[in-house]
């Protein structure tokens, strides 16, 4: 795909089989082929952490966040019709994770080198979840073997007996640090969720609904509906600015969340959603695009922003106007045309990363970790 054709996708598009045609145009003949060709590791295995714009891979060291969210995309891949080498990326994907990563006592260690060694050692809940969430997409798209349901129990338990905090949800790590974050129990949410898709994750419901109900009783804020990011050694948020601070796009990932929870475990979290949603768009958006920080009172702390936060809206915003939610549709169709403008970077299957708080790129290589919110935010455009 030329230059010019990724404009052409990414701009021409009208109605939602043109959207549908387009977003898969860009996934399957530009994203995915150069995220495997060249974001993939080939010689050492694994996959890259970032590419420059020349489609070159920087010497950093491999972040297991990464291994396991490439994981979700190529089995997502696989899912959604790819022709390309999507079981290959998976296995590929999957050695490497299982070999280079697992500790001696069963966790997940932050990132090795080329050769394989440890870099940073440290196995913190952020990563936990995501490794998680890795397997529950390598478990489906390899014929559910034994051994990927396995490893995701073991891990479990591992995490659970190391890392369960004495009131609820989780530490961030041993030794204890603090604050507590709530971000990492969203995605932490979201594995467990994935692996009770699975059919095979009854396991994992108590953990899922306890995270659930920690979100609504403790993380969210009562007074603004809002759900913040720092909290102290009891779920209380932490003093000072870190427990003002509110990030726009952890509110639609949050709303989406609950809402899938509610579907999947029962119950209804429509009130909180709403009020997540609601938060987000009155303090966190300017000009279409959502802002990476606000203080809980709305002030703007940081008016930049992240392709992530764009992707979240996106997708929230989608669900939300295709269930009936009239209010929804403009905020959906603005998302997307934020995101155009962030895919539009002139190297077909790369982004830009960050706009700066008046619109201007920030030039910095492109992070292999953003593929996999580009993708669950495209989805509901891809799955109709």
């Amino acid at each position: 795909m030329t230059d010019g054709q990724a404009m052409a996708v990414m701009h021409d598009v009208s109605g939602p089989d043109a959207r549908r045609d387009a977003t898969r145009t860009w996934l399957f003949e530009a994203a995915l082929p150069l995220w495997w060709e060249a974001g993939a590791d080939h010689r050492h295995g694994g996959f890259h952490d970032r590419l420059d714009r020349d489609r070159r891979p920087l010497a950093v060291p491999k972040r297991v966040r990464v291994q396991a969210r490439q994981l979700f995309v190529y089995a997502e891949a696989g899912r959604i019709g790819w022709p390309g080498p999507w079981r290959t990326a998976v296995a590929h994907g999957l050695e490497y994770l299982l070999t280079r990563y697992r500790r001696d006592d069963g966790l997940y260690r932050a990132s090795v080198n080329d050769a394989g060694a440890p870099v940073v050692d440290a196995a913190d809940l952020y990563d936990q979840a995501f490794v998680l969430f890795g397997l529950a997409a390598a478990y489906v798209a390899t014929g559910r073997p034994p051994a990927v349901l396995d490893a995701a129990t073991r891990l479990f338990e591992r995490l659970a007996a190391m890392l369960a905090h004495p009131i609820a949800g989780y530490e961030e790590s041993v030794p204890r640090t603090l604050p507590l974050r709530s971000n990492p129990h969203m995605h932490l949410l979201e594995a467990l969720l994935a692996w009770i898709d699975t059919g095979d994750g009854a396991a994992f419901v108590p953990a899922a609904r306890a995270i659930v109900a920690l979100a609504l009783e403790r993380l969210i804020d009562p007074a603004t509906g809002a759900i913040g990011e720092y909290y102290d050694g009891d779920w209380r948020f932490a003093a000072g600015p870190a427990g003002q601070l509110r990030e726009p796009g952890h509110q639609y990932e949050w709303a989406y969340l609950l809402d899938l929870a509610g579907r999947v475990l029962g119950g209804d979290h429509g009130a909180a959603c709403n009020r997540l949603v609601a938060f987000g768009e009155r303090h966190g958006v300017r000009d279409g695009r959502v802002l990476f920080a606000v203080r809980a009172d709305g002030a703007v702390l940081d008016g930049s922003s992240r392709l992530w936060a764009q992707t979240e809206r996106l997708r929230t915003m989608t669900l939300r106007a295709r269930a009936g939610d009239a209010a929804a549709v403009q905020p959906a169709h603005d998302s997307q045309a934020v995101l155009d403008r962030f895919l539009d970077c002139g190297v077909p299957g790369l982004w830009r990363e960050r706009m700066d708080v008046d619109g201007c790129w920030i030039d910095e290589a492109v992070p292999a970790s953003s593929l996999y919110h580009i993708v669950t935010g495209l989805m509901p455009s891809i799955d109709g």
